[in-house]
């Protein structure tokens, strides 16, 4: 039996080593299909990112299908059971790095496209592609670089699906309607280095920061509402110390993250956490990257339409979540647009032995044509 036209596109994208911030092929191999639909294509390459943006259509409302052709590296080969970047089907389950994330999701977004354009060839709006090989690493030449020149030209997006692996148990069963915004501090408390026998002579920054920590992580921030979970603050990483047993350090340094809700905003985090530095007489100097702000779609056509299309294809409608990590659908929602997440079954992603279920390729692909008919048909 040949492959279905999702699958076989699938397989393309995922025998290429497009390792971060890497290609590999895949964007030419996309923007071929997606020419030949009538689409114009902008290719968009800042540094080390290759992006491209594909339109079709010049009409109100601009539908967006968002993603990444770029993986994560795949650690030791000896751990795969297969060869990542061959990839094989094991009893109905595609392995490949990228499979899941997001390179499955990719082929879906094509396929769903060629079916309705030959459908509906004079469809209402527009459809367009927003690309990038940038989103497993520093993303900063990626999305956030593409849509800064669409936002110059006043070229804006109202309604987003990115593909990220949003589901849990099967695909569909949960959607992301938003993401928490992440905020990261790196603080460097300051004392005075000196021997631990005359600490009346030192000033040790590990004993005058402890109180401090534990008050930042004890701390209620806000208590999240109907769709966020209370922000939350976490200290990833901490370093302190020569080494030695006799010396008191001149200085700590201590990184620490929050990922908060719509109830919180950067600049009221930072407020809170400087004012708790101060009130303990710490020496110190502190940094902030603003890693993402929060983002929601509570309400709107593409959130009825992506549920609607679910429940056709699952006979179930999604959860609607804003767990996880962050995703580029933090760098769109910040154009006003609508931004749901709709993806493969996220178990598998950045481990070994990556893998999704043929049939789900095959049902979300059903799910992206069926939004599309929902909005544009």
């Amino acid at each position: 039996m040949s492959d279905t036209p999702t699958l076989a596109l699938a397989k393309d994208l995922l025998s290429r080593q497009s390792i971060t911030p890497e290609d590999a092929g895949c964007q030419d191999l996309m923007i071929k299909r997606l020419e030949a639909l009538g689409f114009v294509i902008e290719s968009m390459v800042f540094e080390d990112t290759t992006n491209f943006w594909a339109r079709r259509g010049t009409k109100a409302p601009l539908f967006t299908f968002a993603g990444h052709t770029d993986v994560v590296p795949t650690g030791s080969l000896a751990h795969w059971d297969t060869d990542p970047f061959k990839p094989t089907i094991i009893d109905g389950m595609l392995y490949a790095r990228g499979a899941a994330d997001m390179k499955g999701s990719l082929a879906c977004m094509v396929v769903a496209v060629e079916r309705f354009v030959a459908e509906h060839p004079n469809h209402n709006g527009s459809i367009s592609f927003l690309i990038t090989s940038d989103e497993e690493g520093p993303f900063i030449n990626g999305t956030t670089r593409v849509v800064d020149t669409l936002k110059e030209r006043n070229e804006i997006i109202d309604m987003c699906i990115v593909g990220e692996p949003s589901s849990t148990e099967y695909v569909g069963d949960v959607v992301k309607n938003g993401r928490r915004g992440s905020l990261t501090g790196n603080l460097t408390v300051k004392g005075i280095q000196g021997h631990v026998a005359y600490p009346h002579i030192a000033r040790n920054p590990i004993h005058q920061a402890m109180p401090v920590l534990t008050e930042l992580a004890t701390t209620e921030w806000d208590k999240g509402n109907d769709y966020f979970p209370p922000t939350s603050f976490q200290i990833p990483n901490i370093n302190g110390g020569t080494g030695a047993s006799n010396v008191i350090p001149g200085d700590l340094e201590v990184m620490f993250n929050f990922r908060f809700s719509t109830e919180s905003t950067v600049e009221s985090l930072q407020q809170r956490v400087i004012d708790t530095l101060n009130k303990h007489d710490l020496e110190y100097d502190l940094d902030w990257i603003i890693n993402g702000l929060p983002f929601l779609t509570d309400t709107g056509d593409l959130l009825t339409a992506v549920v609607d299309a679910v429940d056709t294809v699952n006979q179930q409608k999604p959860q609607l979540l804003t767990t996880g990590g962050t995703s580029d659908g933090r760098f769109i929602a910040q154009m006003g647009s609508q931004v749901i997440e709709l993806g493969p079954v996220n178990a598998t992603i950045h481990k070994v032995n990556e893998c999704v279920k043929v049939e789900d390729l095959e049902k979300l692909t059903d799910m992206y044509q069926e939004v599309l008919n929902n909005l544009l048909a």
